[in-house]
């Protein structure tokens, strides 16, 4: 009677324990890496995706998040995407104009005037014309939020000039359109990861750098540069990118809530982005930043002076878009 009884035990022991795993093999583990700082509203938009996705999944989904470069930096992020070790990025659209020159015809210095006016443009038919290039490549789109206006610092002097820029060495993301502008300028530009940056300012390996404010104060830029222009000289945007292999393995079910979450935590990131940038331009200006308006006049100058990169840019990418980027920034005025 008591091997029985044992045997009995060992059986629902047993039952348990696959009932456990395979809910276990049940859920689908999604994970996600970001670059920008835990206080960043892009790392606090993908928390608004995560909770979404395991509230409306009832837990099918498990999202598991590594903001600020837990796993390396942006670079290393895309290839980590791109190879499939993790399910999808927040980045900046910097990191993948490399493989889609066209990212840089939304990147022209000047270009807009308003996030309204660059979200009008991107979420019509030049964001799907992106969307399908990146498809060709293996990734999946799943949504755009604002990086925002990029403003240049320096340990050099007051921007009031274009001859201010002569020969300064300035880190740039890896967009060629963005290089190619601060060449025209006259300066010294550089390509490099942001994760390397602090120290190359700190050391004095460059004399400035450019960022939209949040990034400048969050990543405590204003410890190792003393002057502060609102030149706004690019708009950025981030996008949220997944590997398309993870993504067509989900349900069509879990396709819809992870789609409709990231609509959801885009929403929320560019409201919060627009809500919060004149208090991180403050924040920068009460921590020391000698803080330089750009004049009307020298931003046409600086528009002026740049005016050769579209110019450049239409030999490596079809003119037809870069004519309806234009166009449709015009159209959205």
């Amino acid at each position: 009677m008591m091997i029985k009884t044992r045997t009995v035990k060992m059986a629902a022991v047993m039952a348990a324990g696959m009932l456990l795993s395979s809910s276990v093999l049940a859920t689908e583990r999604l994970r996600v890496a970001g670059n920008f700082p835990t206080d960043h509203s892009v790392s606090r938009a993908m928390e608004v995706f995560k909770e979404q996705v395991e509230s409306e999944s009832n837990g099918d989904i498990s999202v598991e998040l590594f903001p600020a470069m837990q796993l390396g930096g942006a670079t290393e992020n895309v290839d980590q995407v791109r190879s499939g070790s993790i399910f999808a990025v927040f980045t900046s659209i910097a990191y993948f104009t490399r493989s889609v020159p066209e990212y840089e015809a939304v990147s022209l210095p000047f270009l807009f005037d308003s996030r309204d006016q660059a979200f009008a443009v991107m979420d019509g038919p030049v964001g799907k014309h992106l969307d399908e290039k990146m498809a060709e490549l293996g990734f999946v789109n799943l949504g755009y939020g604002e990086l925002g206006f990029r403003h240049v610092t320096n340990n050099l002097r007051p921007i009031t000039s274009v001859e201010d820029f002569e020969g300064m060495r300035i880190r740039l993301q890896p967009n060629e359109v963005h290089l190619q502008t601060f060449r025209a300028l006259g300066a010294n530009p550089v390509s490099m990861d942001v994760s390397e940056l602090y120290s190359a300012l700190q050391q004095g390996v460059l004399d400035g750098q450019e960022n939209p404010y949040n990034i400048i104060a969050s990543r405590r830029f204003n410890e190792v540069q003393e002057h502060l222009s609102d030149s706004g000289h690019f708009y950025d945007f981030i996008n949220a990118v997944a590997n398309q292999r993870s993504y067509e393995r989900l349900s069509e079910e879990h396709r819809v809530i992870v789609d409709e979450a990231m609509i959801a935590a885009m929403e929320w990131q560019r409201e919060a982005a627009a809500e919060e940038e004149e208090s991180w331009r403050e924040q920068l200006i009460e921590a020391g930043m000698e803080f330089t308006p750009i004049s009307a006049e020298l931003r046409a100058e600086l528009r002026e002076a740049t005016m050769e990169v579209a110019e450049s840019l239409a030999e490596r990418v079809d003119p037809e878009f870069l004519e309806l980027v234009i166009q449709e920034a015009e159209a959205a005025l």
